[in-house]
């Protein structure tokens, strides 16, 4: 009999904020490359791939579905498929939605559920314990994978095995309970106890038996996710899943609508590194750190600090640190971070002071991600925006105009087709073109290297939102 492969599903649709000023809701954490060169995107994808493994099913929102291609295409992996969920509705909906998805075509299949956000340091590890939660998810046992604990953690659910587990090699064992995130107290007396682990949030089970744990204990999600799936509209690649059904569909997370009421259930226990990355003391955590616990990144400097961070993520802004003890301090272009390692968990605490003063640092990310690349601003003023465009090769923006302003554009890398009106033309480097304020116009990249632009905006209205748009290849609205 032929084994059918695992099919990995990644759950890349979050906006964290305990990752604030990197990560934000335009541009969460799973596509930042937070500890090496690769986003967390990017290596969740690499660990859930080779042999034995399908090309993944992605679960995003509209928003992230090009940065999503993008960064696949960057590592050379080719997604099975990519569903776009209307909103956000936990991970119950979106586990169900993919396995409605693949019960298409391997009803027998295993599917392998993690998030997109994890460091996972030593993928051969993982994939051994994955190899060893196989044997019992092809007996129809939801399996999930437990984290030995390296200390007291209160930003995770641990998982009480069923008896002491003796060593924490990778194997399927009895789970007894989920246990909801602990206090310091607590945490503590369950590391001391050694039948706890953390609950990663990672699942392997069969296509088969984690449609009939839906059907016993959340009945409800199955009918409108499962119209969500079968009204599902193809869209350019991708699967954008019905959005009235969708909004039918409880907001609820695996754990609750499934895990902790079934009674076929096991854990496969994980001893190596493993984070999540919940917090700037995590990334304080996984980075390599200096005799005196000292980690820096970008251009930072630490003079005579200890159990510090210090990030910069300009490489035109220096961060110096003189003294510090403890300390974590971000900075980006438009937003710093300064705060007591110990209190790192309340960082959402800033955003949410942010929002109720409306700045739009609070979720906006200096650089705006499009399907044909991404732009800055890097001048503001009352009448007029000056912006860094990159377009990818091949890539073009939208025909369109606006009501409110004109634009002026200086190619400075590469060469751009520029249309104006009805005239289509070449402008290389150090060239210019005008396009007046109600003109239709679009650029495009037709070489093989990235193209940038300098744009200048001149005009009583400079939002993004003026804009008309005639044809698109990317079909936005």
């Amino acid at each position: 009999m032929t084994i059918s492969k695992i099919h990995p599903v990644l759950l890349c649709g979050g906006s964290g904020t305990r990752l604030w000023p990197l990560s934000r809701k335009s541009y969460p954490k799973q596509f930042v490359p937070l500890i090496d060169d690769k986003t967390l995107f990017q290596a969740s994808a690499e660990r859930l791939s080779g042999e034995g493994f399908a090309g993944p099913l992605i679960l995003t929102n509209s928003q992230f579905r090009f940065i999503v291609t993008e960064q696949l295409a960057e590592i050379g992996i080719d997604p099975g498929a990519i569903l776009i969920e209307p909103e956000g509705r936990n991970t119950a909906p979106a586990i169900l939605a993919a396995a409605l998805w693949l019960e298409k075509t391997d009803p027998e299949g295993l599917m392998l559920v993690a998030p997109s956000d994890h460091v996972v340091p030593d993928s051969t590890a993982f994939r051994a314990a994955v190899d060893a939660g196989v044997p019992a998810a092809r007996e129809g046992r939801l399996v999930t994978f437990g984290i030995k604990p390296g200390h007291a953690e209160t930003g995770y659910g641990y998982l009480e095995l069923d008896g002491d587990p003796g060593d924490f090699s990778p194997r399927a064992i009895g789970l007894k309970r989920f246990v909801e995130k602990p206090d310091a107290t607590r945490a503590e007396e369950m590391v001391q106890a050694g039948t706890y682990l953390w609950n990663a949030g990672i699942f392997l089970f069969s296509v088969k038996a984690i449609l009939e744990a839906f059907r016993s204990h959340a009945p409800g999600l199955i009918a409108p996710v499962t119209e969500a799936v079968e009204q599902g509209k193809p869209d350019l690649g991708f699967l954008r899943l019905a959005p009235e059904p969708w909004a039918e569909a409880e907001d609820i997370s695996i754990d609750y609508a499934v895990m902790e009421r079934a009674d076929n259930l096991s854990v496969v226990p994980f001893a190596s590194d493993w984070s999540d990355l919940g917090g700037w003391d995590a990334v304080w955590r996984a980075s390599l750190r200096d005799e005196s616990g000292v980690a820096v990144s970008g251009p930072a400097t630490a003079i005579e600090c200890e159990n510090t961070l210090l990030r910069s993520e300009d490489h035109e802004l220096e961060v110096v640190g003189i003294g510090l003890k403890n300390i974590i301090a971000v900075a980006m272009p438009d937003a710093v971070l300064v705060a007591d390692a110990s209190r790192a968990q309340e960082v959402k605490k800033a955003v949410a002071a942010l929002k109720q003063k409306q700045a739009r640092q609070a979720e906006a990310f200096p650089k705006d991600h499009r399907p044909w690349g991404w732009f800055e601003s890097l001048v503001i003023g009352n009448r007029f925006q000056v912006k860094r465009i990159v377009v990818h090769p091949g890539a073009a923006l939208s025909l369109q105009s606006h009501h409110h302003r004109s634009e002026h554009w200086i190619v400075v890398e590469g060469t751009a087709q520029v249309t104006v009106g009805e005239d289509v033309k070449l402008v290389s480097e150090n060239q210019s073109v005008y396009v007046p304020l109600g003109e239709v116009h679009r650029m495009e990249n037709p070489g093989k290297m990235p193209m940038v632009l300098i744009e200048v905006q001149t005009g009583s209205y400079l939002g993004e939102d003026d804009i008309i748009r005639y044809e698109d290849v990317y079909a936005r609205d």
